[in-house]
């Protein structure tokens, strides 16, 4: 069954990275038709800044769901910007490090946030 890796991945995962105020956490959830990414400060357990899929402009040229993912990236990284959010703990959620995980990193790393 592919779910008892996956969980075990994201227990592994979640040991190591812990968001504080000073490097809150950058979360990703990946579904099969939207991808989501919130930072998170783990120390007062709240959710600082969102964005996701389903809040982007509808538009009528297709684009891929990695092409998406990198918009994504740099939108999280724009409004973390706006709440003097520059440093971030990268937390994949079990996902390996590949494809539209990889794409949201390297939007956010584009956008100016460090990990």
């Amino acid at each position: 069954m592919k779910i008892k890796p996956f969980i075990a991945r994201k227990r592994r995962v979640r040991s190591r990275v812990i968001g504080t105020s000073e490097r809150p956490r950058l979360s990703i959830f990946r579904s099969n038709r939207f991808i989501y990414a919130q930072i998170i400060d783990d120390g007062k357990a709240k959710t600082l800044v969102s964005f996701s899929e389903r809040n982007l402009p509808k538009s009528d040229k297709k684009i891929t769901k990695t092409e998406v993912a990198l918009l994504i990236g740099e939108e999280i990284a724009k409004r973390a910007k706006e709440k003097k959010i520059t440093k971030v703990v990268f937390d994949r959620s079990g996902y390996k490090y590949h494809g539209r995980v990889e794409a949201v990193a390297s939007g956010a790393r584009k956008g100016g946030l460090l990990f």
